[in-house]
C-alpha cells in the first residue's frame, strides 16, 4: 500500500501557465514553500541557490525590458511575439526565480551546486503543488542570455535553474506519456563498453 506522500508524488502534474491565476500563495504559504525548497542536500553546505520572488506590478517592467531585449537580439519583430515577451512574467501571479549562486569550493563542483538548486526547484513546486496550487518550470531565452539575467535581478556570475510559475488553476490537468521503467532502469553490468 502506498503512503498518502508516495501517491501525491506519483500523481503530480504541471499546470499550463496559461491557466494559472489568482489567488496566489499568502504570505504564510509562500514562507513554507520556500523552506521546504530549501531542505534539500547540499553538499558542504554551501546554499549554493537563490530565490527570487517576481509578483505585482514588476511582472509587467520585466515584460516590457524583455520585449526590448528581444527586439535587440532579433530585430524588428511581429506585434504577436512582442506581447508574448511582455507578458513572460505576468501569466501567472507569482514567479519564484531559482537561481544558481555557485561558491568557491575546491572540493565541490559546480555542476553539484547547481543539481542541488535543481532540487531546490523541485522541492518548491512539490511544496506548491501540496498546498493545492498548480506550478510550471520554465527557463526560456533570457536564461542563456547575459542582459536578459542581467535584467531578471542576477549578478554576472549566477545562472538560471528555472523559474517557477505559481498559481490557483481549476482545469484538470493532463496526464503526459512517462518513460517505462524498463527503458531508463537496469542493474549494473560492468564497466562501459563502447
Amino acid at each position: 500500500m502506498h503512503s498518502s506522500v508516495l501517491d501525491f508524488m506519483l500523481a503530480r502534474r504541471s499546470t499550463p501557465v496559461k491557466d494559472l491565476a489568482e489567488p496566489a500563495p499568502s504570505q504564510e504559504e509562500l514562507e513554507s514553500i520556500l523552506k521546504a525548497a530549501s531542505r534539500v542536500p547540499d553538499h558542504g553546505r554551501l546554499t549554493p541557490w537563490r530565490f527570487i520572488l517576481y509578483r505585482g506590478d514588476v511582472r509587467a517592467t520585466i515584460g516590457d525590458a524583455l520585449a526590448e531585449r528581444a527586439v535587440e537580439r532579433e530585430g524588428e519583430l511581429p506585434q504577436a511575439r512582442i506581447e508574448q515577451e511582455r507578458t513572460r512574467f505576468s501569466r501567472a501571479p507569482l514567479v519564484i526565480g531559482v537561481i544558481c549562486v555557485p561558491k568557491e569550493s575546491p572540493a565541490i563542483p559546480e555542476w553539484e551546486m547547481f543539481l542541488s538548486g535543481g532540487m531546490a526547484a523541485m522541492n518548491l513546486m512539490i511544496a506548491a503543488n501540496a498546498l493545492g496550487y498548480g506550478t510550471n518550470l520554465i527557463t526560456n531565452w533570457y536564461s542563456n542570455d547575459a542582459e536578459g539575467r542581467r535584467i531578471l535581478g542576477l549578478a554576472p556570475q549566477e545562472r538560471v535553474i528555472g523559474f517557477v510559475h505559481i498559481g490557483s488553476y481549476d482545469v484538470e490537468l493532463m496526464e503526459r506519456p512517462r518513460p517505462e521503467l524498463a527503458t531508463i532502469v537496469s542493474d549494473y553490468a560492468g564497466p562501459w563498453e563502447a
